[in-house]
């Protein structure tokens, strides 16, 4: 029986019922001597308090995506077929533009919970030498016989640890608090693309590359990327793509991003930290050389020239607010780092109210054509990528108040255009394809 969904809940729920009502039914009625008698009852007592507190954790993995199969409770998942050293890019020397495409069949999944439209792969990566699940979810707009022929920017999400890839659709319900501001317009439309991230059993791996363990880092940059370019009408560029996570997965967000801004331009960050060893079990963490690379504050801090990047930081005090602070004064133009204050603690009620607001934020920040405000024209899906002087570093705290300066031209979804205080200052014009294809 599947340790996720409505069976075993309610299995659990009857067990411990039966559990209650044996003590009352049995307690007087039990025969021998006494040394016996208490044992026993000492025993009944002992079984409706296990079984209250599984009903209570059943509850709990199911409403925050915990644990997604037996093999991740007891730690014993392992999706790494092979760590080959794959070197500093990841690709172990092959180029992913000439490989084949790597058609995938996807089913329907049958998943309340998780609302409709959501269809599962397993994948089988190339590069990486994992195998696990892959969750995609495409916009209302996808199917639009206007918008046949177009590419649609996509959002990869990943979850905490533990975590399910299912969380993003079951726990926080991004498709089902997405989708009406997708029709409405307050969104723009994004693939979303929850691979799993748990890949070692009860291990973190931190999203990197680490040679004989575990290639994370490649399985979500290259691995799954690739393989929604190549079934979806998805952008091939990193201007077309963001990462976002919550604790864990925020980490890695913002890791991905710093370290690949070839592969993604936008990061959206709630609840992170900056330091691997914050996570207990992180991989990551236990060598210090490890440790010091997989820094995003020390990765920007080094980088021999800024990262054309966009990143939001969300959270309160040390929980991913002032990991943000801290990455935004490290930042040099054309990098950019926003920073929101969010109340409400290290948990699930807190990133499922925050879903529709940073969303909002990366439609924006796509709109605005790459990092900073600037003019740009064409077809192709996501923001646009630019020349010229990019914006510098922006923040914001508690609003989109964020600065921006520059001008660029390159192409895009279509022309950029922008209004309100959400701009920052800088300067766009046209009209928006990207703004049409959201209504």
């Amino acid at each position: 029986m599947s340790l996720t969904g409505t069976p075993f809940f309610v299995t659990a729920i009857v067990v411990s019922v039966i559990a209650a009502l044996l003590p009352l039914a049995l307690w007087s009625r039990l025969r021998g001597p006494v040394v016996v008698r208490g044992a026993v009852r000492l025993g009944m007592v002992a079984f409706a308090q296990i079984t209250a507190i599984l009903v209570v954790f059943v509850a709990v993995n199911n409403t925050n995506g915990l644990y997604d199969s037996w093999g991740d409770l007891l730690g014993t998942s392992d999706h790494v077929d092979s760590a080959i050293d794959l070197g500093p890019d990841g690709t172990g020397g092959r180029r992913v533009s000439d490989l084949p495409k790597a058609e995938q069949s996807f089913t329907p999944v049958d998943d309340a919970g998780m609302g409709s439209g959501i269809r599962r792969a397993m994948l089988k990566g190339r590069i990486s030498g994992v195998e696990a699940e892959v969750y995609v979810w495409l916009p209302p707009q996808y199917d639009d016989p206007a918008f046949k022929d177009r590419k649609f920017p996509v959002v990869e999400l990943l979850s905490g640890f533990p975590g399910s890839p299912k969380s993003w659709f079951g726990s926080l319900d991004v498709s089902k608090q997405l989708e009406p501001l997708m029709r409405s317009g307050r969104v723009a439309p994004f693939i979303l693309v929850s691979p799993r991230t748990t890949l070692l059993g009860d291990t973190d791996t931190g999203c990197a590359n680490v040679p004989g363990r575990v290639n994370a880092e490649s399985w979500l940059s290259i691995d799954v990327r690739q393989m929604v370019i190549d079934n979806f009408r998805a952008a091939d560029r990193a201007d077309g793509w963001a990462v976002a996570g919550y604790s864990a997965g925020a980490h890695c967000a913002a890791k991905l991003t710093v370290a690949h801004p070839d592969r993604y331009r936008y990061a959206i960050s709630m609840s992170g930290y900056n330091d691997p060893a914050a996570e207990p079990s992180s991989l990551t963490a236990k060598d210090p050389a490890l440790r010091h690379a997989a820094n995003p504050l020390n990765m920007l801090r080094e980088a021999a020239v800024p990262p054309r990047i966009t990143m939001l930081f969300t959270g309160d005090g040390r929980d991913g607010f002032q990991q943000g602070v801290a990455l935004r004064e490290a930042a040099k133009a054309p990098t950019r780092i926003d920073v929101r204050q969010v109340k409400g603690g290290h948990r699930t009620s807190t990133w499922v109210r925050e879903v529709p607001s940073v969303f909002e934020w990366l439609t924006r920040r796509f709109e605005e054509q790459g990092t900073g405000a600037g003019r740009g024209t064409g077809s192709d899906a996501g923001a646009g990528s630019g020349t010229g002087s990019d914006a510098g570093a922006g923040s914001e705290t508690g609003s989109d108040a964020g600065a921006g300066a520059g001008r660029g031209t390159g192409q895009g979804f279509g022309q950029g255009s922008g209004q309100g205080p959400d701009r920052g200052a800088g300067e766009q014009g046209g009209t928006s394809a990207l703004t049409a294809a959201r209504r």
